[in-house]
């Protein structure tokens, strides 16, 4: 990490709509197009260009966001065909050359790498399948390449997508707090970090609702993570199969239990600590997310 100065521009004026952000001494800036004003950036000169795009659905309380990586030889046209073949995505992140020189060799390996970066930091839900052979590309173009995509992490960053940032679990930090959440049958361990709460990997889930009536969202995305394989059936057992990012505690302690939950007082440290007393939150602005 070293000190950098990013600039974004608001070429609507609107802190809400298009953004554009650019490391002024690098040469690709990316612009960040709400769906609904797609019809703008079609407008604008960088529509005809190369680009490696990112389509980002919404956020949501129990699942990774859904994200798709692509490149395209016109991202005007391909961009177009999106908006009426892919229903998930909200916001379009298009990275183009400020000077017009990336070439869809270029766009070929920087999705390539896109692809593979997204999967192995497992932040996001990727929509692309595998990440296939890495394309042939010439060492001098390779390393071009190479500094072009961390251009482009750090603006997705800077613009709210951390999608090449690894969870937690991969890179604790030293304010990271590692609790656990056990009862009906559920033994999970994760970590509580500014990002939110990650369940680690091999945590095991309660198998079933609660006799009382248990609230349908929560059923619902017990039923998702199910179907996305984030939990699967392991020995008569359901856990999670990979390190998961929820963004509130509750939310976390809701799968794991599978019952509406207050996650700040499931949650608790090895000592026997809450996680609310932990983090010195108090009782009365604890909250329960049913």
């Amino acid at each position: 990490m070293r000190p950098q100065t990013i600039q974004i521009y608001l070429p609507f004026g609107d802190p809400q709509g298009i953004r554009v952000a650019e490391i002024t001494t690098r040469m690709v800036r990316v612009f960040d197009v709400p769906r609904s004003e797609m019809a703008k950036f079609f407008d604008m000169p960088e529509a005809n260009q190369v680009a490696v795009y990112y389509l980002f659905g919404d956020e949501s309380e129990d699942r990774r966001i859904q994200c798709y990586i692509g490149s395209t030889n016109a991202a005007r046209q391909r961009l177009k065909d999106h908006l009426t073949q892919k229903a998930f995505w909200s916001r379009a992140l298009i990275a183009v050359s400020r000077t017009n020189t990336i070439t869809d060799t270029h766009a070929r390996y920087l999705e390539w790498k896109s692809i593979q970066q997204g999967y192995e930091a497992g932040r996001y839900a990727l929509e692309n399948g595998n990440a296939g052979s890495r394309p042939h590309t010439p060492a001098p173009l390779q390393a071009e390449c190479e500094e072009i995509f961390e251009t482009i992490a750090t603006l997705l960053a800077t613009l709210g997508f951390a999608l090449f940032e690894p969870l937690a679990t991969a890179a604790p930090k030293p304010t990271d707090l590692t609790v656990y959440c056990k009862g009906r049958g559920a033994d999970a361990k994760g970590i509580y970090s500014s990002d939110g709460l990650t369940v680690f990997k091999g945590s095991k889930c309660a198998s079933d609702p609660t006799a009382k009536a248990t609230d349908k969202n929560l059923r619902y995305r017990r039923t998702r993570l199910l179907e996305d394989g984030t939990l699967a059936v392991v020995d008569e057992a359901i856990v999670f199969t990979r390190d998961t990012l929820f963004k509130t505690p509750s939310a976390a302690a809701g799968v794991v239990l599978f019952r509406s939950a207050n996650g700040w007082t499931e949650w608790k440290t090895e000592t026997g600590m809450t996680l609310a007393e932990a983090t010195g939150r108090g009782v009365d602005t604890v909250e329960d997310n049913t």
